[in-house]
């Protein structure tokens, strides 16, 4: 795979887990040692305590359930996903700087052996029937020819994956340019995000812990160039708030332009791409670093179980088939988001620094609604309803969890591979069902006592692919024979 961000990292995790060899390559020399890319979502915590790598995560970070909206002289408090959570283990949105996550994520693939090849660029790319070939380039200047099964492009906006397969990535970028600063702060309220609303746009202060107690991110005012300073950004935050904050030891500035843009198809052939190579957008809803992870998470058991010669030819298809629309939403509601916060439209910007402050409380009382916020932004409604491998068996009248629905906090989930769940008494299952012996290599069993029979077939996502009430399991046995038809199924 190219490209060692987080995406590329969690794809590593993944397929290490199933044992299947693999190359990492980044023509970086290091992992990033900026914080980048802060928020880690509930679902994706999910999806990394299956390799271990959530806890460590949730030590380091800050767990911030608080917004301060500050707005026409008025501070609303929010409280953050107090509601609509009460299903996972992560109820809180966790800020943890990327460099921080990287490291983690590093150490865990070298305690298992992988060691990512830094210096190392892809400068060629030739795909095949059966093979692809890649030229790689390294920091010494020596060439290396690489025949690869398969190629997965986790390097980013700029990916050469992406355009050496010629996959288009329509969109466009947006006028304003930012700037971010990891900071200290004196005279703000610790502990809370703060997001100033101004009529020039928005002013956002993150708690991050290290290696600066803040982030700073606001728009660069019109005809700023050159290197951004500490006063440039003390003039903005004068500027945007009455509060007399100062700022101070600034660790990190910069400034960057954002586009809004996907990739026309997610693989091409032997080709794939995930993470910031299919998608890029704004910052808003910390969605980003978030849908790539995930993006991982999707492909990478699928590739694995592909490699060890398992699954059908048609698995590989439906990672494009459930995750092009889940990047495809994430764009849409970064955009609209983004928009609102920084749009100059008169009637907008009235709206932003006069009325949203007055109907903020007023809405957020309403906690249904509140609770669909929350967990949309915490990722927890991404579902696979539509995609070829969730199925609805027979006599689902009493199962509560639809076939693409997420199988709520589910820590038993841990082993690769399938875990098959049977609910019910115990004398109502047939013998041979503790291990479900046909494919003793995919499939864990786990029994539920619950009151009527049911059977959950949970994917290695987390996901549930099929499911049926009763006791008979001829369904689901070919449902797994249609797509693990190779070895490790016995029939």
């Amino acid at each position: 795979m190219v490209g060692a961000g987080p995406t590329g990292l969690t794809l590593a995790a993944e397929l290490q887990a199933y044992g299947v060899p693999f190359r990492i390559i980044d023509r970086q020399p290091d992992r990033v040692h900026e914080s980048r890319a802060l928020a880690i979502q509930p679902r994706t915590l999910e999806v990394l305590a299956r390799h271990g790598l959530a806890q460590p995560m949730v030590d380091l970070g800050n767990r911030s359930v608080r917004l301060r909206l500050h707005a026409g002289g008025r501070v609303v408090p929010i409280d953050l996903f107090d509601s609509g959570l009460a299903d996972t283990a992560y109820p809180y949105l966790l800020f943890l700087s990327q460099a921080q996550t990287e490291r983690i994520l590093c150490e865990h693939l070298l305690r298992h052996g992988v060691t990512v090849e830094r210096g190392v660029e892809l400068v060629g790319l030739e795909p095949g029937a059966d093979r692809v070939t890649c030229r790689l380039r390294h920091a010494d200047g020596r060439q290396e020819t690489v025949s690869a099964s398969y190629v997965c492009g986790c390097d980013g906006a700029h990916s050469t994956v992406r355009k050496q397969a010629g996959i288009g990535f329509a969109g466009r970028a947006y006028q304003q340019t930012f700037l971010l600063a990891d900071l200290e702060v004196d005279g703000l309220e610790p502990g809370a995000v703060h997001g100033y609303l101004t009529e020039d746009g928005l002013l956002f202060f993150f708690p991050l812990g290290t290696p600066a107690t803040w982030r700073v991110l606001g728009i660069r005012p019109a005809g700023s160039t050159g290197e951004v300073t500490l006063a440039e950004v003390q003039a903005l935050v004068d500027a945007s708030t009455t509060d007399r904050l100062r700022l101070r030891d600034p660790v990190w500035m910069t400034d960057f332009r954002l586009h809004v843009r996907g990739a026309e198809r997610y693989r091409s052939g032997r080709v794939f791409l995930a993470g910031d190579a299919a998608h890029i957008h704004s910052p808003a809803g910390g969605q980003g670093m978030n849908t790539g992870i995930q993006d991982a998470v999707n492909l990478g058991w699928k590739l694995a179980l592909d490699l060890r010669g398992t699954a059908s030819p048609a698995l590989l298809d439906t990672y494009p088939a459930e995750r092009a629309p889940v990047g495809r939403a994430v764009l849409r509601l970064t955009d609209r988001l983004f928009t609102l916060a920084t749009a100059g439209n008169p009637i907008i910007r009235t709206a932003r620094t006069r009325v949203v402050p007055r109907l903020a409380p007023a809405v957020l009382r309403f906690a249904p609604g509140r609770a669909s916020v929350f967990r949309t932004l915490s990722q927890l409604r991404i579902r696979y309803r539509q995609s070829p491998l969730s199925v609805d068996g027979p006599h689902v009248a009493n199962c509560g969890i639809r076939a693409g629905e997420r199988m709520p906090d589910a820590p038993y989930l841990t082993k690769p591979g399938f875990h098959l769940v049977l609910c019910g008494p115990d004398r109502s299952w047939p013998d041979g069902t503790a291990t479900f012996t046909d494919w003793p290599d995919l499939v864990t069993v786990h029994r539920v006592d619950a009151r009527d029979a049911a059977q959950y077939l949970v994917r290695p996502d987390g996901y549930v692919g099929y499911r049926a009430g009763g006791t008979d399991l001829s369904r689901l046995r070919a449902y797994l024979s249609r797509w693990f038809p190779g070895p490790g199924a016995r029939g």
